[in-house]
């Protein structure tokens, strides 16, 4: 799995109509800056809004996932966003011409295929995993459903689907790297039984569906009198039923094609947890509604574990910035520059680190013989710390300022001498407003808070 975050080297654009509107679009895949993740925008709209790729955006589940935020809706998302998801790419804004992307065949592979033709650029920023800690279940009893995430230091899926039909039977599909996702699970394609097709048609349903991008399963015996009816519905001038049970001429691509796109579902509608996942999810019989039910759970888990969780530093690992990028950014030098690398960042939270030695220039008046590292600089530190957070919200962070404005309820619980490794973690109490930011800030040695205040700063042009 990759380690760094990335996005597309250049914008791409796919046409077609969409599966449940039958309205025809254009979507253009864009490249995004680090932190970004994944977003559409309704183009077509007054203001063009945009919708983040979120669990709680969820509105409808009819026979797809729905999302909307700022009066903008977006329907049938996770096609779109399980090719993003199965080609890793973090950082994409997804711009569209109507109210859903296009069917395309039915499946994600469409979608991979334009992407691979920009290329992918790897950004400096390593990617946000949610680890799963420990097991996390959803249980629909009345559906016979049954999701649930383990812990494991990489992604795979098991989906395991019964439909109590003489033609499909019961079905597995698993993937066990992310990164076999384009051959084994992206041209799976959509499917439905053929005694769904007339309620979703009747429920202005499946508008934009054609024989060529959807599986129709016919699990009964069915008169020359209703194929004439379909055939009318479908737009065609004849439908037949194939030996093995599938409307007209579709070839299956997997013999277990229907399970295969219930996971490709299953890894677009957890994309709206906002993070890569790392885990193993084992899934019975899922569905949409039980796919975002279960997201739910985990972005609950997400952000408590958020809130309370302390922050991991594994020297081994590549840092977001390095003290060049650090100086570039921030105006302090020698010797007030106080934190030597940034391991996380993101728009709502930074980590950065600073090892503390003994060759410290303090050390040598600040309890002689007894060193003992300054409370006030260990907020210097936490506040410089916060300034990168601030900073990165701008385009242009090298004509920005950093002035902070007041610290709130600083306490220093434990001393920090020569050989400790403190890790500054700074979240964001509440959005940006007219440039005053307001954060939580926290320090660690060996996972231990030593100290932390609640600190607000203003950010201001260099020219203003």
């Amino acid at each position: 799995m990759n380690d760094k975050q990335h996005t597309i080297k250049a914008p791409v654009t796919v046409r077609g109509i969409g599966l449940h509107t039958g309205v025809e679009a254009t979507m253009t895949f864009c490249p995004a800056p680090v932190g970004h993740g994944y977003k559409f925008q309704r183009v077509d709209l007054p203001g063009q809004p945009t919708v983040d790729a979120d669990v709680d955006n969820v509105v409808d589940l009819s026979r797809g996932t729905t999302i909307e935020q700022n009066g903008a809706r977006v329907n049938t998302v996770e096609h779109t966003l399980a090719a993003l998801v199965g080609l890793q790419l973090d950082n994409v804004l997804i711009q569209l011409s109507g109210p859903e992307p296009p069917i395309m065949d039915g499946s994600s592979a469409e979608f991979i295929k334009a992407l691979e033709t920009v290329g992918f650029e790897e950004q400096n920023a390593l990617r946000n995993y949610y680890e799963i800690p420990d097991a996390i279940r959803f249980v629909d009893n009345s559906r016979g459903v049954e999701i649930a995430a383990l812990p494991l230091s990489d992604y795979r899926l098991t989906v395991m689907v019964d439909y109590n039909s003489p033609v499909l039977g019961s079905q597995h599909a698993t993937l066990t790297d992310i990164a076999q996702f384009k051959d084994e699970i992206s041209s799976s394609r959509t499917f439905c039984f053929l005694h769904e097709l007339e309620m979703l048609y009747k429920n202005n349903l499946i508008r934009g569906g054609d024989l060529s991008n959807a599986i129709v399963v016919v699990d009964r015996v069915v008169s020359d009198d209703e194929l004439n009816e379909l055939a009318k519905m479908l737009g065609k001038p004849r439908v037949a039923v194939k030996k093995e049970g599938i409307l007209n001429n579709v070839d299956l691509r997997h013999k277990n094609e229907p399970a295969r796109h219930k996971l490709l579902d299953l890894v677009g509608d957890l994309a709206l947890v906002g993070r890569p996942l790392k885990g193993q999810i084992l899934a019975a019989r899922p569905g949409h509604a039980a796919n975002v039910a279960f997201a739910k759970k985990i972005k609950k888990k997400m952000l408590e574990e958020r809130t309370n969780s302390v922050p991991t530093y594994d020297p081994s690992r590549e840092p977001v910035m390095d003290v060049n990028r650090i100086m570039a950014t921030l105006p302090h030098r020698y010797p007030f520059l106080l934190i030597d690398k940034v391991i996380h960042l993101d728009d709502q939270v930074v980590t950065s680190v600073k090892n503390v030695t003994m060759n410290e220039p303090f050390f040598q008046g600040h309890f002689p013989g007894n060193p003992v590292m300054p409370g006030v600089l260990q907020i210097e530190a936490m506040a410089q710390t916060g300034g990168i957070l601030v900073l990165n919200t701008v385009p242009d962070p090298e004509n920005y300022w950093t002035y902070f404005l007041g610290i709130e309820n600083a306490r220093f619980r434990k001393k920090v001498i020569p050989g400790d490794t403190i890790v500054f973690h700074c979240q964001l109490l509440a959005p940006i407003k007219r440039g005053i930011a307001k954060m939580k800030g926290q320090a660690y040695v060996n996972g231990k808070v030593v100290c932390d205040a609640e600190m607000s700063a203003a950010i201001v042009r260099k020219d203003a």
